[in-house]
């Protein structure tokens, strides 16, 4: 094999490990479908509802309780959020709010769920 043909396998072992990276399921994050969503919302008052979208994605409809933390503004806003508390977590399409919980994780986070497929998915009403 020539060095051309081994940095081209490089290349493209790096590019599936960065995508891999991005789609994986957070270890401790429990994706819910928008029943199940809605279920654990209104299963326990000692919850937090999240979501990551920016300001003005937020101001366009949102769920009911809901805070919006954006995940641009999120490490810096951690004391916001009580770790005794469920996390549940939205955003869009479900990557945003992914993403967020990886921060909270790594920020001694546990108890987090998000809606799988995030606001596109979700049947619910919105308040605007």
């Amino acid at each position: 094999m020539n060095t051309g043909s081994i940095i081209n396998i490089a290349v493209i072992v790096l590019l599936l490990w960065f995508v891999y990276s991005r789609l994986r399921p957070a270890k401790g994050l429990r994706t819910l479908r928008s029943e199940d969503f809605r279920n654990a919302m209104e299963s326990t008052d000692n919850r937090m509802i999240i979501d990551v979208r920016e300001p003005g994605e937020y101001k366009n409809g949102y769920i009911t309780g809901a805070k919006n933390i954006p995940l641009s503004q999120l490490s810096g806003r951690l004391g916001e959020i009580p770790k005794d508390k469920a996390i549940l977590l939205y955003c869009r399409s479900g990557m945003r709010s992914k993403n967020a919980a990886r921060i909270l994780l790594k920020n001694g986070y546990s108890e987090l769920a998000h809606l799988q497929g995030g606001l596109s998915a979700w049947s619910g009403k919105l308040k605007r």
